[in-house]
């Protein structure tokens, strides 16, 4: 298959899969994908697994999890979601996700056995069912040494949940998914202490009193290890450095130090920490446990490996002059850790807000975090059925802001055009040189990703998302 029918292809199945039943549409069993991987011949067994579950901060996780095994030397799976730009990017196999080629041919080889488990259920598989069994089929077919594989929402009943992980890295829970997960940290927390299996080691970031204890106590009674951040390991020290941090971390076998991280915020740096501490527990369980700092990874390999760390569209820089950033956060625990970061990070005297935000989220609580920093805020939408109408942000936002901070924008792409020039204005009015103002875009993925699209040049990919996506931007109103 050449390369313009494999992506003209590829658009095929993308159309084909959308039509499934979406990711956020939860069905709590696991039957569907356990008789798809069980016609796969449980590909999902064929390697071992580092699990990453948690509210906020799985992605930028299981991204530098996955960089630090591949610097050592391993060939590396990793699943993560949502995705930015492409499909394809939720799959990537030693650091590179899967192009329009390999994509169809994953996407072929499992077809058929999609077909028989959607003929033999009452409710067909999934849009996410079929990328996580695509994902297993690919890692087996490669084949990888380790996978590192995020959960979709939650982790008991997640569809990623097929498989167990030697090692399950849980990092910090906050409210989200509250309508499938629980009203309550405790209760969010114990669904997802589902992935942690017996015999495991679970990699605990810090976390609230109420989901400790019941990460803890499922521990306990799966008889898995425990590694806590803050207890067994962590971060020692980090200062601000020029496009990121200078960090110590503390492992479970010794101790890095002089870490550079091209990524922004303390939250960045506890990241790192659970990170370092996956890869030694799976590098060497008895030792991890046993805190044997003779098994310590090589020093001059994690310093590497951290300074190539990338964490797209998690407080990226997409644009200067004025400076623009996208950023992913899309509830208040998240927001708060990106402001942090923002604060800490940048000098900005003016901070223009462009928001579009899915209408399901705690969209006062996250218009509360953003309320001491934002100068103005754009409220819009982007090109997902669930964005919140632009009108009905914006109301909300005038609630928390005031009116003459917030102004509504139907389009994403006419709301980016506004915000720079209003960061341009600031500057201008103040009599002083461009760069004092600046530009975050923020709310959900999905407006970190189609943002990243409309601003950054180079940015095709594959299957032809991005231009779907830009003329879903175009065709907003």
């Amino acid at each position: 298959m050449t390369g313009d029918s494999a992506r003209q292809r590829m658009r095929e199945i993308e159309r084909e899969i959308f039509a499934r039943r979406p990711e956020h549409s939860i069905s709590p069993s696991l039957e569907r994908i356990r008789a798809l991987t069980d016609l796969l011949g449980e590909p999902q067994r064929g390697y071992p697994v580092i699990h990453l579950t948690g509210t906020n901060g799985k992605t930028s996780t299981a991204r530098m999890t996955e960089t630090l095994l591949r610097a050592r030397g391993l060939r590396t799976g990793l699943f993560t979601s949502p995705h930015l730009s492409f499909v394809g990017e939720r799959i990537e196999v030693d650091g590179q996700p899967l192009d329009a080629e390999r994509f169809v041919a994953a996407y072929d080889e499992i077809k058929p056995y999609v077909d028989l488990v959607d003929a033999t259920h009452e409710v067909p598989l999934s849009f996410f069912e079929v990328l996580v069994g695509m994902a297993f089929a690919v890692f087996a077919d490669a084949p990888v040494d380790v996978c590192v594989l995020e959960v979709g929402m939650g982790g008991e009943w997640d569809n990623t949940n097929v498989a167990d992980g030697a090692v399950a890295v849980v990092t910090p829970i906050s409210l989200d998914h509250t309508r499938y997960l629980g009203d309550t940290v405790a209760e969010i927390a114990a669904d997802k202490a589902g992935i942690i299996k017996p015999g495991a080691v679970a990699v605990l970031a810090q976390q609230p009193a109420a989901a400790a204890e019941v990460l803890l106590r499922r521990a306990a009674e799966v008889g898995a290890r425990v590694a806590r951040e803050g207890i067994e390991f962590g971060v020692l020290s980090r200062e601000l450095a020029v496009g990121g941090q200078q960090i110590s971390v503390r492992g479970l076998l010794g101790d890095y130090a002089d870490l550079y991280l091209p990524l922004f915020g303390a939250h960045q740096a506890g990241n790192l920490a659970c990170a370092i501490a996956a890869t030694e527990a799976f590098a060497g369980t008895p030792a991890a446990v046993a805190g044997d700092a003779a098994a310590a990874l090589d020093a001059a390999v994690v310093r590497q490996a951290v300074a190539s760390m990338s964490s797209p569209g998690r407080l990226e820089i997409v644009r200067r002059s004025p400076v623009v950033i996208v950023d992913a956060a899309h509830n208040p625990g998240g927001m708060a850790a990106s402001v942090a970061a923002l604060t800490e990070g940048f000098s900005f005297t003016d901070l223009v807000v462009i928001m579009a935000v899915s209408e399901d989220k705690d969209v006062p609580g996250i218009l509360g975090e953003l309320e001491p920093v934002a100068a103005h805020l754009v409220a819009t939408t982007n090109s997902s059925a669930r964005s919140m109408p632009a009108a009905a942000l914006g109301a909300a936002a005038e609630a928390v802001l005031g009116s003459d901070r917030v102004t509504v924008v139907g389009r994403l792409d006419d709301a980016v055009e506004l915000g720079v020039a209003l960061a341009d204005e600031a500057d201008a009015r103040a009599a002083r040189g461009p760069g004092q103002a600046g530009v975050v875009i923020t709310g959900s993925v999905i407006t970190a990703g189609e943002a990243r699209v409309l601003l950054t040049e180079g940015n095709a990919n594959p299957g032809g998302t991005v231009a779907a996506r830009a003329d879903a931007l175009g065709r907003r109103s």
